[in-house]
């Protein structure tokens, strides 16, 4: 080393030394100012996700009380750091709520199978208050939820009147874009979801169990499907659309719990101002249910053709459907105020009533105070390529039931009756509807105690069927045969 160097550091290495602790103390002071700043802010979240616990392994730990508040505070986190986008519930944990969870644009609220929102005892909440709902009341845009379950305490809220607007377990306005899959609802007073003026809506793979109101309920919406879902009505019904258009509804399982209160159908399909004239319904399984297992009705003032016309129901299996003994509007299908309504393909087996039927009921048979009568005449229904087997007198009024198909509205609906097989059923086959192509033997259905509607090989149903009903590739692929029934 230089001398003139070494020198320097021998008359200089005081000062030096106390450069390097003022160094020191500086960089430790600093590093002790951020870690106190970084104390008071919130956890910062890892993999995309912002998660939620009761036993400190989240970013945010719920205590079983007021769960909502942290719930809340991560999915504030997630809207004001776009670069997470999911907030996520660790279970096996309840977390009991006392107010509206609130979720923003862009969000998925997750969970583990075992994750359960509860609304708390006694929650006290006015009407139309939902457990899940908007952060903006303006609406929200590309929201998920999905994979945990919603406990609505029925039992522990019993103050308030079932289908009124109380305990709506997830509710959007004015919304885009949401998915609604792999829940678990059960137990509410209300609806399981329910969307108004929204579009793009899918609720799919979900199990729905004795709610208070309907598992699904879009108004005034646009696009909406429901696929896959497993529900038991309690008190309204499984998925219900009003005044909404573009909807499919299929492969869905609802029955009803047998319950003086469970008055509904399986699907709801209204109308009243808005247009529907795209709605395909099939592919569904529909059983046990006590009210009808598909309720089509248009009414209210007067209104053109092409706002109520071309639903299409296919390729569904209805099974002792209308077992409420309290109403009178129950059956297979109840349909008024619709224009060239299809329904084809179907399988209906020991329902009460009849399969298709052609009525709106009174205000007071359907628990409401609206007149429910269409307003016009030409409705027509057509009903092609059905099995019809078993129809049993309904409970209310027996007479005069248990037809394959009635029409109690001749005078301004019509139903054309193409290539069905009609058996059986106790009261006859037809009330004001006829018919010239249908067969009136048994189907020979597979297995009929297993509900395996399947035909045998030597059913006079298989290469029966109106074609002109069914496209040419299914034309080609069936060598220009189809088959009535559920499998074509």
């Amino acid at each position: 080393m230089d001398k003139k160097y070494q020198r320097y550091l021998q008359q200089n290495w005081k000062k030096i030394g106390l450069y390097i602790v003022v160094l020191i103390l500086l960089v430790a002071l600093s590093m002790f100012i951020f870690y106190a700043i970084e104390s008071n802010l919130p956890p910062k979240p890892s993999n995309k996700a912002v998660y939620v616990a009761s036993d400190g392994s989240g970013d945010f730990t719920s205590d079983g009380i007021d769960d909502q508040i942290e719930i809340n505070q991560a999915l504030k986190y997630a809207a004001e750091n776009p670069q997470f986008s999911t907030v996520y519930l660790k279970g096996p944990n309840t977390y009991v709520i006392s107010d509206s969870i609130l979720i923003g644009n862009n969000t998925i609220l997750e969970g583990d199978h075992n994750a359960v929102i509860k609304l708390k005892d006694n929650a006290d909440w006015p009407s139309n208050k939902p457990l899940i709902t908007q952060m903006d009341s303006s609406g929200v845009d590309r929201v998920t939820i999905k994979g945990f379950e919603i406990n609505g305490n029925h039992d522990k809220n019993e103050d308030k009147m079932k289908g009124q607007g109380y305990y709506n377990m997830i509710s959007f306005l004015d919304s885009q874009n949401i998915d609604v899959h792999g829940m678990y609802l059960h137990d509410g007073h209300g609806d399981g979801l329910r969307v108004e003026r929204s579009s793009n809506i899918k609720f799919y793979n979900n199990k729905v169990y004795k709610l208070g109101h309907d598992g699904f309920y879009a108004i005034d919406c646009q696009n909406v499907e429901a696929w896959k879902n497993r529900i038991t009505c309690r008190t309204n019904g499984g998925l219900r659309v009003w005044n909404s258009n573009y909807v499919k509804f299929y492969d869905n399982v609802i029955d009803s719990f047998y319950h003086w209160s469970a008055g509904g159908s399986a699907i709801l399909i209204e109308k009243t101002t808005g247009v529907v004239n795209d709605v395909e319904v099939y592919n569904n399984t529909i059983h046990h249910t006590y009210g009808p297992g598909i309720w089509l009705i248009g009414y209210g003032e007067s209104y053109p053709k092409e706002e109520a016309q071309n639903v299409h129901i296919h390729n569904n299996i209805f099974y002792s459907t209308g077992t409420n003994p309290s109403i009178d509007w129950v059956g297979g299908i109840v349909t008024s105020g619709f224009y060239d309504t299809l329904i084809e393909n179907n399988v209906f087996d020991n329902l009460y009533h009849a399969a298709i039927i052609q009525m709106y009921p009174s205000s007071t048979s359907a628990g409401n105070s609206v007149d429910l009568s269409p307003q016009g005449t030409g409705f027509t229904t057509i009903v092609r390529n059905n099995i019809i087997v078993d129809t049993q007198n309904r409970t209310k009024d027996p007479d005069g039931t248990g037809y394959g198909v009635i029409n109690y509205l001749p005078s301004t609906h019509t139903i054309v009756m193409e290539n069905n097989c009609l058996y059986n059923n106790v009261g006859g086959n037809y009330k004001n509807a006829n018919s010239t192509s249908d067969i009136y033997v048994n189907p020979l259905f597979v297995n009929r105690n297993k509900h395996d509607y399947h035909l045998k090989s030597d059913s006079p149903c298989t290469g029966a069927g109106y074609t002109l009903s069914n496209s040419t590739k299914k034309l080609e692929e069936s060598s220009n045969q189809v088959n009535i029934g559920r499998y074509s």
